[in-house]
């Protein structure tokens, strides 16, 4: 990934800002402390994977702004992208991601947040942890690795190389393997219950065949009795299908009586029609007298409507023709006032452009002297254009010089106070070569001292052997004298019995044995006196052995100091040797800047630009003060010129005014000759026309609403005569239908006679043929519990049948679970082999042991550059436990110098600084290396305090020496002297405004 450009709008302390990357190289990133250095950096990690240092989101919104954005171009495998991530308070972020094309950049965005970050991780190969442990070097975490425990490393370095998941692939082959194993348990239960099964078999079988031979005889026995069932069955289907004739019969003879109960009603309701249309009939001459009087009503009513319309369009017309002749008589005095106002408005114009006029002399002297004031600073003007960029140039100029007079005079400084330290290396030579004898007798002595001490720790520990030995063997003497104390104590009792072979005893034997367990008993005795004294001496042995042990360990305390100060006074004294040759060199470079400072022999071709354009501006004679004097002068008679402009409108309006007056006077004459004719217009004779045409008509408003009032009483007549036509038309049709029912009727009658002779011959037939439903009932029966008895032993059959194809099935199944046992035994024992391998001490610990010697050698590579190839770092995985026999697994690191190896946790500020940035930027380049990805960018956010003069200058030096491996290197301090050593320097301030960036190449 190779940053392009950024762009930061209210991100942290920046309000707005724009970092152009083209062209930098290696660059340090300088400002005073919370300047917005490390938020600079910050906003490539937010807007690339969303991540930051801070706790709450809304946090990266710079104070009092509703919205922070980041816009962040960067190459990448030889394509260019685009991100873009924004946020407003309170709300989500939103994210964009661009590919630049030919055309401009094309949109990759997905459609959720999630999928396009995930999106620019696939194409980018490295996620946020990567980049903060690889490409990035946060501040504050550079020894984060070092200052864990030696048994915390490990687990360190797993975490950075993301080895956790091997730890959930270990997980998950443990649970397949203990499901595995649960598996097989479970198959192996399932085979022995499937073997008890199969031994059932053969009797199965067998009660099969026997139950098959009873079954054939039953079904013959059936057989017989179907067929005189089949017989019973066809003569009682005969005796039903007469029955159900007769049912059907007796059903279409009440439903005959039922036709003709219904036909009676309808037949009256028919009559009751024809009587009531007679009646309408009957007031026909009444109906036609109401319907010639409404007829007669709605005449008149026409008549009055026709002249209501008339009426109605003559008022109309006569309000139309009185208010035109207002308006008119309105529009007429209206412009005629108008026209009065005009003329005299126009007087008044051309007396005040007469007393402008009158001016005229003074205005054209002043503006003779205005053009004079014009000339002169026209001229100014042009020497003005002529030597503002003279003035630039020669600034530009002056600000070159002194910053090559401001370095030389910074390299000058740095020369004097490396030449008064060497001076101070030289002077303490003899001191140092003394002190370095004088350690070296120390060393010795001390390792003579070690040596005797562990003669003393290995005596000690020969006595605190023989002392344990001899207390073993005081524990079974003492067991042996309490055994003799018992014999005795037997032996003096009467009849006492041999203790040996438990054989009574004579008076002499007794005598005998009791001598000799009294003998045993006292040499048993005398030895535990002479342990007890070997005791005594050997602890006073290892007290005196201890005291001399612990002041000889108080001997050795001081040896890691005198080792530490002996690799100091060597390291001092090397570098000393160095200094003379060193000097000289310097005293020449500070003699040959001195004379440059002095002499000015620096940047000669500045200073000769510089004079060239000195006598450009000498030969222009170009003052400030007289260009502002005559801009001042012009500017004082400037209001010649605008009189001058009056008066020329003034004439021009005097004119036009008087071409003007004219027509005013003929408008005015004009409108009051309108007004006199509007009054004699003929409009007033076609009002008079208009009043006497309605008084002619001679209309009655309440006539015409008693004649509508009479007509509406009189519409009822209209609906009799409808009821009448449709009378005359519809009694012959009743007429039609009262006969078509009559016969109807007649019909349904002989039908009903027909269905009662029917009904009488069915049941003549029905009484020839017996009902032997008994007996069909009684033989369905018996064939239905031999049925059932053939069912049941059909079942039977059918069941065991299913047993011996279900013991076919356990069989096969029996011979699978065989085969998935073996299957999962196999299994199992592959998943117990991959939870080993997946564990810490498999392929983690190899991963860890492999990637060990590449990280080492990496390491030793930067270390070198950084010190000179004055340290080495070397780690060691397993060093002894305490009991000598055990291997601890570890990661302990050791360092080797001038003056020898030590611990990691012995070396200073300084010295660790730089093991720390060797190591970690060796496991970022192996980091990279693992994610596939080529690390082209680095960024060195860690502070550079902790070194001196010539740590500062190695570490700077490193950074130039490995700036070939990556396409941009950004380093960040807040230490002023360092920004002389980086020629791309990228200047970041606070102001009121926010953090602003300056990039000085």
């Amino acid at each position: 990934m190779i940053p392009h450009q950024l762009t930061l709008s209210n991100f942290l302390s920046y309000q707005a800002a724009t970092l152009s990357f083209k062209g930098l190289h290696v660059a340090c990133i300088c400002g005073p402390n919370g300047a917005g250095k490390s938020s600079l950096l910050e906003a490539i990690a937010w807007v690339v994977w969303g991540q930051s240092r801070v706790a709450v989101e809304d946090d990266v919104i710079h104070q009092g702004e509703a919205e922070a954005r980041v816009d962040f171009i960067f190459e990448h495998h030889q394509h260019t992208y685009r991100i873009i991530r924004a946020r407003r308070r309170g709300q989500s972020s939103a994210l964009e991601f661009q590919v630049k094309t030919q055309s401009g950049f094309r949109p990759l965005t997905q459609r959720g947040m999630r999928a396009t970050q995930q999106l620019i991780q696939q194409h980018l190969k490295l996620d946020y942890e990567t980049f903060v442990n690889s490409a990035y070097l946060r501040q504050g975490r550079a020894d984060e690795f070092m200052l864990k425990r030696p048994g915390e490393r490990k687990q360190v370095l797993a975490d950075l190389l993301k080895l956790g998941q091997y730890d959930s692939l270990a997980e998950q082959a443990k649970e397949q393997a203990r499901d595995l194993k649960a598996q097989v348990k479970q198959l192996e239960e399932s085979l022995a219950a499937l073997n008890q099964q199969l031994q059932q078999r053969s009797a199965v079988a067998q009660a099969y065949q026997e139950l098959k031979n009873n079954l054939a005889a039953l079904q013959q026995q059936q057989q017989q009795q179907r067929s005189r069932l089949e017989k019973l069955q066809t003569q009682q289907q005969q005796r039903q299908t007469w029955q159900q004739q007769q049912q059907l019969s007796k059903q279409q003879h009440q439903r005959l009586e039922q036709a003709c109960q219904r036909l009676q009603p309808e037949l009256e309701s028919w009559q009751q029609r024809q009587q009531k249309l007679s009646d309408i009939l009957a007031e026909a001459e009444a109906i036609a007298v109401g319907n010639q009087q409404l007829q007669h009503l709605q005449q008149q009513e026409n008549k009055y409507s026709a002249r209501f319309q008339a009426y109605q369009q003559a008022q109309t017309q006569l309000t139309r023709q009185q208010q035109q002749q207002q308006a008119a008589t309105r529009q007429a005095e209206t412009d005629l006032r108008q026209a009065e106002t005009d003329l005299a408005l126009l007087d008044q114009q051309l007396q005040e452009i007469q007393q402008v006029l009158a001016k005229a002399p003074d205005v054209e002297a002043a503006l003779a002297q205005l053009r004079q004031a014009q000339t002169r600073l026209s001229q100014f003007d042009q020497a003005q254009l002529q030597v503002l960029p003279l003035l630039q140039q020669r600034q530009t100029l002056q600000s070159q010089i002194q910053h090559s007079q401001a370095r030389l005079v910074a390299r000058l400084e740095e020369l004097k106070k490396t030449e008064d330290h060497l001076q101070q290396q030289q002077s303490q030579q003899p001191q140092l070569q003394q002190a370095v004898l004088e350690v070296a007798h120390a060393v010795e002595y001390l390792q003579r001292r070690s040596q005797y001490q562990e003669q003393v720790r290995e005596k000690g520990l020969e006595r605190r052997s023989f002392m344990e030995r001899l207390q073993a063997n005081q524990r079974t003497y003492e067991v042996q004298l309490a055994q003799l104390e018992q014999k005795l104590q037997l032996l003096s009792a009467p009849e006492a019995v041999c203790p040996v072979c438990d054989r009574a005893l004579d008076p002499k034997h007794w005598q005998l044995v009791v001598k000799r367990q009294r003998q045993q008993h006292q040499d048993t005795q005398n030895e535990i006196w002479v342990i007890r004294e070997q005791l005594a001496a050997s602890e006073r042995e290892i007290q005196i052995l201890r005291r001399e042990y612990r002041e000889i360990e108080a001997e050795m305390a001081k040896f890691g100091l005198i080792l530490e100060r002996r690799g100091q006074l060597q390291a001092q004294l090397s570098s000393s040797a160095d200094a003379r040759s060193r000097l000289e060199r310097l005293a020449q470079e500070r003699s040959q800047l001195e004379s440059c400072l002095q002499e000015k022999s620096y940047a000669s071709d500045l200073y000769e630009e510089l004079a060239l354009i000195e006598a450009q501006l000498a030969q222009l004679n170009y003052d400030d003060r007289d260009h502002a004097l005559a801009r001042s002068q012009a500017e004082r008679l400037r209001w010649a010129e605008i009189k001058h402009a009056e008066l020329q409108q003034g004439q021009r309006r005097q004119a036009k005014l008087l071409n003007q007056r004219p027509g005013l006077a003929a408008q005015l004459a004009a409108c009051q000759q309108r007004l006199a004719q509007i009054e004699q217009a003929p409009a007033h004779q076609q009002m008079r026309q208009l009043e006497q045409q309605l008084a002619t008509l001679d209309y009655s408003f309440e006539q015409h609403q008693i004649l509508r009032t009479a007509l509406e009483q009189a519409q009822p007549w209209q609906l009799r005569q409808q009821e009448l036509t449709q009378a005359q038309q519809q009694l012959p049709q009743i007429h039609q239908q009262l006969a078509q029912l009559s016969q109807l009727c007649r019909d349904r009658q002989s039908e009903l006679k027909a269905s009662a002779h029917q009904l009488s011959q069915l049941e003549a037939q029905l009484q020839q043929i017996p009902d032997a439903e008994a007996e069909l009932v009684a033989l369905e029966q018996q064939l239905q519990v031999e049925q059932t008895e053939r069912d049941q032993r059909l079942a039977h059959l059918g069941r065991q049948q299913q047993q011996l194809e279900q013991f076919d099935s356990l069989q096969q199944q029996r011979d699978r679970q065989q085969q998935a046992l073996e299957q999962a035994r196999r299994q199992a024992r592959v998943y117990s082999e991959l939870t080993y391998a997946f564990g810490r001490n498999g392929i983690q610990a190899l991963m860890i042991e492999n990637l060990l010697p590449q990280l080492e050698a990496e390491t030793n590579q930067i270390l070198g550059r950084l010190s000179a190839h004055q340290l080495h770092v070397q780690f060691v995985t397993q060093r002894t436990g305490r009991s000598r026999n055990k291997l601890i697994d570890t990661l302990d690191i050791l360092i080797a110098d001038a003056r020898g190896t030590r611990p990691y946790e012995t070396y200073s500020g300084g010295e660790a600084f730089r093991v720390n940035f060797a190591i970690r930027l060796a496991i970022a380049r192996l980091l990279a290396q693992r994610s596939g990805m080529a690390l082209q960018m680095l960024i060195v956010d860690e502070g550079f305090g902790t070194q001196d003069q010539e740590g500062c200058e190695r570490l700077i030096a490193a950074i130039n020496a490995i700036a070939a491996d990556f396409a941009c290197i950004l380093t960040v301090t807040h230490m002023p002297h360092f920004r002389e050593a980086f020629q791309t320097r990228i200047d970041v301030s606070k102001t009121s405004e926010g953090s602003q960036i300056q990039l000085s190449l």
